[in-house]
């Protein structure tokens, strides 16, 4: 197939466009692929879905080589579903609602566990139709607070989603390593590195679940690994904990005075000038740090929660969003904030920068039955037996000595801080070093979530019902492109890995004379006849220097140059990624342009 410039509806920019932050974004927008149509939503051209169609191919055929079938769902889904599995509340306000003329309410799907279980219920009803694989490549919808980096955070984006239905928990373990095969296999064909990562389910549920990031720079996820293998999220790793400290002959805790010392900076100073001790100075990491939160439930109720971390760490915002729903008395996503001051005045009891957990169980302040009722978390590392300098919950005063267990309790234990370049992987494989990624595909062990919810059960091998067990896995479509754009540019354009281009050549015709545009045109049709797609640039009144910037910007891999080499019976083939350029023959430049260009 032949695509001629002359008539492709496609405008090239010279100039980025002012709200685009990444590489991907600019040049995916300069280059003719998409156009924004509002924030986090765009419409795409000719020559982006020739990409996008490549895209879906490849994941088409590896889910399909796996053994899975294809379906199609809608995007505007009716309400009652979601409600039946708590996610039209769940999802809070990244999901969107809409009615139709009747007032009946709807949802744009965000994704399609719901409709994926209800088909198979009503379709499905032995063991013996077990294992099942469908997917689908669809629409999708999230109402993003922040859409950003265009294709790669919006709010409506294309994704390949699968569902695996079996009888057990072998089978679905079976199935989720089916898909993790396919999805290797699937990045390895594009061409895009990509590591797996162990994550959390988040609202998703599940028992197991792994990300695949593509490590970049511009990454919005960040990923540890360590020399022996360990690989996870930094959301999913979790803390070694230190051993319990026998604190039978531990001294009492006294209050002191510690004036203006609301911050851990200035309580360390003033500990080491007011009661300096003789082995070692007082650090931050002998502070007990207790920071007040906001917990906004998808109902949008916010409850204060009390976290307890080491002075010498910094709180992860995003650790304990992920993990700190089972510890609240709520289902879904829960996003988590700062307190303001206004959440701080409904608590006379905390007092700000000398909060603690109170002087004894008895009196507390935080924990079981304590006088303000808060839920109170800690780190991992506060274990039983640890000493603490905290606050006593007066203007001016520190308790020293205050100790875990002994002489404050708490209501859980969840990952709240920073995981630390040099921290010691969870596996003992060695310390971590830390990265960023983009996710391009998440998997799941759903389990029995939605099949319980919504009554997906089939008769097993002794004739009683058995309720199937699931698993999902997701594929971003949209951002696999993006991804590909971001990881193969230069200064010129993006460079297209050859099975996702929109071409296999891009002939440019330069030159007035129209035997220039006979030969290229020769050409395109003996490609063309051939089974390659050729993206033919016959603008007659363009000048070269545009047409090579347009060549270079599209970034098909294979550039011909049909123009002043014509009198000597050659053109040149230019190799996009490398540079490299040579003369051809005009009779050998077909069997040439076909071997380069073999998949």
């Amino acid at each position: 197939m032949v695509l001629r410039l002359s008539t492709l509806f496609l405008r090239t920019l010279r100039d980025d466009p002012a709200d685009a932050e990444v590489a991907s974004h600019r040049l995916l927008v300069r280059a003719g692929y998409i156009r924004r149509a509002a924030p986090g939503i765009y419409s795409w051209l000719p020559l982006g879905l020739k990409v996008l169609a490549r895209v879906e191919g490849i994941i088409r055929e590896e889910m399909e080589a796996m053994g899975a079938q294809e379906v199609h769902f809608p995007a505007l889904l009716p309400k009652e579903p979601y409600e039946a599995t708590n996610r039209w509340t769940e999802y809070g306000d990244g999901l969107f609602r809409l009615q139709d003329r009747k007032g009946a309410d709807y949802l744009l799907a965000p994704t399609h566990e719901e409709m994926f279980t209800l088909l198979v219920k009503d379709l499905y009803s032995s063991y013996k139709d077990l294992p099942l694989n469908l997917f689908q490549i669809q629409t999708k919808y999230r109402d993003e607070a922040r859409p950003r980096a265009g294709l790669l955070r919006g709010r409506e984006f294309i994704m390949k989603d699968s569902y695996s239905f079996d009888i057990d928990d072998e089978g679905l373990e079976a199935s989720y390593q089916l898909h993790r095969a396919a999805y290797l296999r699937i990045f390895e064909r594009l061409g895009l590195e990509v590591i797996p990562v162990t994550a959390t389910a988040g609202a998703m549920g599940g028992s197991k679940s792994e990300e695949f990031l593509h490590p970049t720079p511009i990454g919005e996820d960040t990923f540890v690994r360590s020399a022996g293998g360990y690989t996870a999220n930094v959301e999913a790793v979790t803390t070694v904990i230190p051993d319990a400290v026998d604190y039978s002959d531990a001294p009492a805790a006294e209050v002191r005075d510690t004036p203006d010392t609301p911050t851990i900076d200035t309580l360390v100073a003033g500990a080491n000038t007011m009661a300096p001790r003789g082995d070692r100075p007082w650090t931050a990491a002998d502070t007990l740090k207790n920071v007040v939160l906001a917990a906004v439930l998808p109902t949008g109720e916010r409850e204060i929660v009390v976290v307890g971390v080491p002075g010498d760490r910094t709180v992860d915002l995003k650790r304990i969003e992920a993990n700190i729903a089972g510890h609240l008395e709520t289902g879904g996503e829960v996003a988590v904030e700062a307190a303001t001051d206004e959440d701080l005045r409904k608590h006379p009891g905390l007092v700000k920068g000398y909060i603690g957990p109170g002087l004894t169980p008895d009196a507390a302040v935080l924990g079981a039955g304590s006088t303000t009722g808060l839920r109170y978390l800690v780190d991992p590392r506060v274990v039983s037996g640890t000493p603490w300098i905290t606050g006593a919950n007066e203007h001016g005063k520190h308790v020293f000595g205050l100790v875990a267990g002994r002489d404050f309790t708490w209501d859980g234990v969840v990952e709240a801080v920073e995981v630390r370049e040099g921290d010691e992987a969870p596996d003992g494989s060695g310390p971590l070093v830390a990265a960023r990624g983009i996710e391009m595909g998440h998997i799941f062990q759903l389990g029995r979530k939605y099949a319980d919810a919504l009554g997906l059960k089939v008769l097993d091998r002794n004739g009683k019902l058995a309720t199937v067990t699931m698993g999902s896995y997701g594929v971003g479509v949209t951002r696999a492109l993006a991804a590909l754009a971001e990881a193969n540019h230069d200064d010129r354009g993006i460079i297209w890995p050859r099975n996702v281009a929109p071409a296999d050549v891009h002939i440019v015709a330069t030159g007035k004379g129209s035997e220039v545009f006979e030969a290229a045109e020769k050409l395109a049709a003996e490609l063309e006849s051939s089974g390659l797609t050729v993206l033919y640039d016959d603008r007659p009144k363009v000048s070269p220097g545009v047409k090579f910037g347009d060549a270079e910007l599209i970034g098909v891999p294979t550039i011909v140059v049909v123009g002043r080499g014509l009198a000597d019976g050659v053109l040149e083939v230019k190799d996009r990624r490398t540079g490299e350029a040579q003369n051809v023959a005009v009779d050998q430049a077909a069997a040439l342009l076909r071997e380069l260009t073999a998949h």
